[in-house]
């Protein structure tokens, strides 16, 4: 075998031993992660109050008598 093709098994050896490294340490899988906790959602008894609608802004128009 010439040297070229044993670099090439080399190198192909290296790629699949690097591409399986990027896949259980990266954001493809959750290999090797702990499990996302599971959202607890609070009681309907204690759930917040709806929130309020704001008071209307705009110009304050007050009656002036006229005399």
């Amino acid at each position: 075998m010439s040297s070229e093709s044993v670099g090439g098994i080399f190198g192909a050896i290296v790629a699949a031993v690097v591409l399986a490294v990027a896949v259980v340490f990266g954001p493809i899988g959750q290999y090797g992660k702990p499990p996302k906790p599971a959202k607890v959602e609070a009681p309907a008894a204690m759930a917040p109050a709806a929130p309020v609608a704001p008071a209307p802004r705009g110009p304050v128009i007050r009656e002036v008598p006229n005399q």
